[in-house]
């Protein structure tokens, strides 16, 4: 019987250059990330050079598949996790990517809610534009309670909508939102076209679009251009939510694969540490 030395199976070795190449990369991206916890960390030669294997190269493959559907910050987490063993968490940031995606579609569908509900002839909801049922008029100084459609004051607005006074005022610096000034006490004064403009650029800001893209759509609404713009974008964010949903599903099933391998990786190392012989598995 030879010595454990001669039992071990050699392994394949591969350049940083082998990895990067088939994917248009440099080889510091490979380092970089190699040295960020994406892939598992090289061995080294005699001289200090790194080498890497095709687990390595299974990794890279991975994380580039995870990118579409969970973005660098969550797909870097899931390999570090995958890397030193911490599956749960992994499987946690994927599931808060899920979560994020079926979240966005909710607010497509209030978004397309909004619409219908800003179309010619829809009814307002009780209480004036933008509030919704079972909720109490806004009154700021001056107003009288029991008006329909009264108009709303910057605080009771932001509120209304969840956000910040200040970002209802970064709005009406950057054009979107027109609310118009109490000439006695100077306050901002939401009617009913300042509140449904703030209710649109509120949902699509959930749905990721930024403010210089939403001004163009705000501008052709105001000029009675009518909605179709908006129905135009959100046909846009649907397609985008559905290669979000694809690119999950792909990036799981990369994910899957590498975890089997990376797990067969491990058990392989610990028979090689044993000295036991190591024998090539069989590919389909």
């Amino acid at each position: 019987m030879g010595s454990a030395g001669e039992n071990l199976q050699p392994r394949v070795r591969l350049r940083p250059v082998d990895l990067a190449r088939p994917h248009g990369l440099s080889t510091q991206a490979v380092r970089n990330y190699e040295e960020a916890g994406i892939l598992p960390a090289a061995a080294r030669t005699e001289s200090g050079y790194r080498t890497y294997s095709p687990l390595h190269a299974q990794a890279l493959d991975t994380f580039l598949a995870l990118l579409p559907g969970h973005g660098h910050p969550t797909a870097t987490g899931i390999m570090r996790a995958v890397n030193r063993g911490a599956t749960d968490e992994a499987f946690r940031l994927i599931a808060e990517s899920h979560a994020q995606l079926l979240e966005d579609r909710r607010t497509l569908s209030a978004v397309e809610n909004a619409l219908r509900d800003l179309g010619p002839g829809a009814p307002e909801p009780p209480g004036g534009p933008g509030q919704g049922p079972g909720q109490a008029p806004d009154h700021g100084p001056g107003q009288t309670p029991g008006r329909a459609a009264a108009p709303t004051f910057i605080g009771p607005l932001a509120d209304r909508l969840s956000i910040r006074p200040a970002t209802l005022r970064k709005w009406e610096a950057a054009g979107l939102v027109r609310p118009r000034r109490d000439p006695l006490t100077g306050y901002r004064v939401y009617g009913e076209a300042e509140v449904r403009d703030a209710r649109l650029v509120h949902q699509l800001r959930r749905g990721g679009y930024l403010l210089e893209q939403i001004a163009p759509l705000v501008d052709q609404v105001r000029a009675a251009g009518g909605l179709a713009p908006l129905e135009a974008a959100l046909g846009d964010w649907r397609s985008r939510l559905a290669t979000r949903g694809r690119a999950l599903l792909t990036g799981s099933a990369k994910l899957d694969a590498y975890l089997k391998e990376h797990e067969h990786e491990q058990k392989r190392e610990q028979k090689r540490e044993q000295g036991v012989r190591v024998r090539p598995e069989a590919r389909a």
